[in-house]
C-alpha cells in the first residue's frame, strides 16, 4: 500500500527540478528605471504624515475623466484582486481609476480561510495524477505566498499546521509529501516541516485526541504556510493604491458601459455613487473586470450573450473561542467524511474551523446553512479530546469562490483552480478565480492584459514584487513596545468622567498588527479625543479605531467597520451587535449623519449580523434554522 501511495514521487522530484529552472530563468531583472521608480513609490508609501485623499476628491477625479482625456484604466471590483490591478498599475505610473460597489473586500476576500498557502491538496493530485499542471499551480502559490508575507509583515505571519497520523503508513505518506511541499517552495520555503512523536504532538496540542474510534495517535507531521488579516490586507492595498494617486471610490456602482460611436469597444462607464445618489460617467482606455463572483454580470453588459465563466462554490467557516486550539499551532484534517480538508486554526484570539466546498448560487450576502455548519463540528470533533458544541459557535459565515472556466478554452470539463484573464469584448479585460494567496501575481497578469489591449504607455514594468502596502515600511514585531510605553486611553465613563487607562500589550499589539507603522496615529486618537474605551469587552478594539477608519480607510458604513475595519462581527457576532450602537454614534459625529441615516445604519447592520449564524443568532426548526437577532 505504501509503495502504490509513493511510487509516482520519483516523476514530481524530476518535474521540480526541471520547473524550479524554467522559473529562475523566467524572472526578468529589474531595469535602472524601475529601481528608481520602486524608491519614488516606496517613499510615498513609506511617510508618515501621508494621508488619503478624501471620498470626494476621488470622485472628482473620475467625474474629471473625458473622451478626450480618458483615464489609462478603470478597474470594477475592490476585492484583493481589483485593489492588487490598481495598485500596480499606478505603481507603473498609469492613470487608474477603481470603482466599487459595496466595500472594499465587502464579498469574498473579507470571507477567508486566512490561509496564504500554496495549496498541500493540489500537490497531492499532482503526485497521483502526474499533473504537471498542478504543480505548476503549487510552484506559483508557494511563491506568491511568502511574497504576500513579506510585502505586509503586519498583518501576515507564518504558520504552523499539524497534520494528526493514525497509522505509520500515514505518517510516512505525509512526511514524504510534506517535504516535498518543502522543497517545491525551495528558497521561499517558510519554515522545514518535521515529525513529532505522541507526546510532542500532546505537548503542541495539548486539545488534540491521542485515541477514540477504534485508533490512536501515532504522531503527526507539522508544516508551515501563512496566514492573514484578509479584509485589513485589502484595505491597505486600496489605501495605497490611492496614495499612489489612483482614484478609488467604493460604493460605486457600474450600471452601463459606454461604446465608442460605432459599438464596437466599450470606453468607459456610467456609475451609481450609492452614497451620494448620484450618477455620473468615467472614461478609460481600458477596464478591467476584477468582481469576483459577480464578473459574469460585468461582462454581459458589454455583451448579453457572454458566455458564463463562474462556478460559484460555497466555503463556509466557524469561529470557535480560543481553547479549542494553542495560539499559534493550526490543524489540518485531512480526511472527512466526503474527502474535504478542513481546518482548524488560531486566529485574532480565537479559532476558526473551516471549509466547505459546495456548489452554490450567487448572491450579495450568502449565509451559512445549518448542515454545513454541523459538517464543520462533525470533522474537528473526531480530532479533539474536548466536547464540540454548537453553542460555541461565536460566528459562521459563507463566502462564496470564483472558481473559473477560460471561454476562449476547448475543454470545460475541468474548472480551473488558477486564474483566468480574457478580453472577450474590445476594451474590457476579464480576471477572475485563483485565490487570495496569487493575488498579486494575477493583478500583474491583468495589467500585462490592459497594456496590450489599451495600447498603455506606462513609465516602468511591474514592481509589486518588492512593493510593501502603507504601514509595512519600518514595522517590526517589537513596534507595539512604544504605544505600550509611551501613550494612554484616555476613557468616558457612563457618567461623563474622563479617566485614564493603560495601553496594555493585548491592545497595542493589536494595534501595531492591524495598522503596521500608521497605529500611532490610532493611539493619538484614544489618548487626545478621549476615545481609548474598548468597543466589546473581552477585544482590544477601541472607538478610536472608528474615528480614524472614517478618516484614513474610506469607512463608510458601521459595517464597513464591524466586519471589515475591524474583525469584530467575524470574531463574535453578538459582540459586534452590542458594540454596534457606539460605532454608529461615533461614526455619525465623523460623517455628519442625521438622525435618519443613523436609524438607516442601525437596520442595515442589524440584517447583515443576522447573516452570521452565531449559536445566539439562529433558531432551529425541524433542523432548519432562521434568524433570532436582538440587538
Amino acid at each position: 500500500m505504501a509503495a502504490s501511495r509513493l511510487k509516482p514521487l520519483a516523476a514530481v522530484v524530476a518535474a521540480t527540478g526541471a520547473s524550479l529552472a524554467a522559473i529562475s530563468l523566467a524572472q526578468t531583472p529589474a531595469t535602472a528605471s524601475d529601481r528608481g521608480s520602486l524608491e519614488a513609490v516606496r517613499r510615498k508609501l513609506a511617510d508618515p504624515t501621508v494621508m488619503v485623499p478624501p471620498r470626494e476628491v476621488q470622485e472628482s477625479a473620475l467625474i474629471g475623466s473625458s473622451p478626450t482625456s480618458p483615464l489609462d484604466m478603470l478597474v470594477v471590483g475592490g476585492g484583493a484582486t481589483g485593489c492588487g490591478v490598481a495598485l500596480d498599475a499606478v505603481s507603473r505610473g498609469l492613470r487608474v481609476g477603481l470603482v466599487e460597489r459595496e466595500d472594499f473586500s465587502s464579498g469574498t476576500s473579507s470571507r477567508s480561510t486566512k490561509l496564504i498557502h500554496g495549496g498541500v491538496r493540489y500537490l497531492e493530485k499532482a503526485v497521483f495524477n502526474l499533473d504537471y499542471g498542478q504543480l505548476k499551480l503549487v510552484f506559483h502559490a508557494l511563491r506568491e505566498r511568502k511574497q504576500v508575507i513579506e510585502n505586509a509583515p503586519h498583518l501576515c505571519h507564518a504558520l504552523p499546521c499539524m497534520t494528526p497520523c493514525f497509522d505509520w503508513i500515514e505518517a510516512v505518506y505525509y512526511w514524504i509529501g510534506l517535504k516535498m511541499y518543502d522543497l517545491v517552495a525551495g528558497r521561499r520555503m517558510l519554515h522545514l516541516s518535521r515529525y513529532y512523536s505522541e507526546e510532542e504532538s500532546a505537548e503542541l496540542f495539548p486539545t488534540l485526541a491521542r485515541k477514540g474510534h477504534g485508533r490512536s495517535l501515532k504522531g503527526t507531521v507539522v508544516y508551515y504556510d501563512g496566514q492573514m488579516n484578509d479584509s485589513r490586507l485589502n484595505v491597505g492595498l486600496a489605501c495605497s493604491a490611492a496614495l499612489l494617486g489612483a482614484a478609488v471610490l467604493n460604493y460605486a456602482e457600474v450600471i452601463s458601459f459606454i461604446k465608442d460611436e460605432f459599438g464596437e469597444r466599450v470606453i468607459g462607464a456610467r456609475i451609481h455613487d450609492k452614497q451620494s445618489g448620484k450618477e455620473f460617467d468615467t472614461y478609460a482606455k481600458v477596464i478591467v473586470n476584477a468582481a469576483g463572483p459577480f464578473c459574469d454580470s460585468v461582462r454581459k453588459m458589454a455583451n448579453k450573450d457572454a458566455p458564463t465563466m463562474i462556478c460559484p462554490s460555497s466555503g463556509v467557516h466557524i469561529v470557535l473561542p480560543d481553547y479549542y486550539s494553542p495560539e499559534g499551532m493550526g490543524l489540518i484534517v485531512p480526511k472527512t467524511k466526503d474527502g474535504r480538508v478542513v481546518f482548524m486554526l488560531p486566529w485574532l484570539g480565537r479559532t476558526v474551523a473551516g471549509t466547505t466546498d459546495s456548489s452554490t448560487s450567487i448572491t450579495m450576502l450568502p449565509e451559512p446553512h445549518e448542515d454545513e455548519i454541523q459538517f464543520i463540528l462533525d470533522a474537528i470533533s473526531d480530532y479533539l479530546n474536548v466536547q464540540v458544541r454548537r453553542v460555541d459557535v461565536l460566528s459562521a459565515w459563507s463566502g462564496i469562490r470564483p472558481l473559473a472556466v477560460d471561454p476562449s478554452a476547448k475543454n470545460t470539463e475541468s474548472i480551473s483552480r488558477d486564474h483566468v484573464v480574457c478580453e472577450d469584448y474590445p476594451g474590457l479585460i476579464t480576471i477572475t478565480g485563483g485565490k487570495w494567496t496569487t493575488y498579486r501575481s494575477m493583478a500583474e497578469d491583468a495589467v500585462d492584459a490592459a497594456i496590450k489591449a489599451g495600447k498603455l504607455n506606462p513609465t516602468n514594468g511591474c514592481l509589486t514584487d518588492n512593493l510593501r502596502i502603507v504601514g509595512a515600511y519600518d514595522w517590526d514585531p517589537a513596534s507595539f513596545t512604544v504605544l505600550a510605553q509611551h501613550y494612554v486611553r484616555m476613557k468616558k465613563t457612563y457618567g461623563g468622567k474622563v479617566i485614564p487607562g493603560v495601553m496594555d500589550s493585548a491592545i497595542s499589539k493589536h494595534l501595531s498588527h492591524a495598522y503596521g507603522t500608521l497605529a500611532e496615529r490610532v493611539a493619538i486618537i484614544a489618548q487626545n479625543e478621549n476615545l481609548g474605551k474598548r468597543l466589546a469587552h473581552g477585544y482590544p478594539f477601541l472607538e478610536a479605531e472608528v474615528a480614524y477608519c472614517a478618516r484614513n480607510e474610506y469607512c463608510e458604513s458601521a459595517i464597513d467597520f464591524l466586519a471589515r475595519r475591524s474583525r469584530l462581527a467575524f470574531l463574535d457576532t453578538d459582540a459586534a451587535s452590542r458594540a454596534l450602537p457606539r460605532v454608529i454614534q461615533i461614526l455619525a459625529a465623523e460623517h455628519k449623519w442625521e438622525k435618519a441615516r443613523q436609524k438607516l445604519e442601525m437596520q442595515k447592520a442589524k440584517e447583515f449580523l443576522e447573516t452570521f449564524k452565531s449559536s445566539k443568532n439562529a433558531q432551529f426548526r425541524d433542523g432548519k434554522h432562521t434568524g433570532n437577532f436582538t440587538a
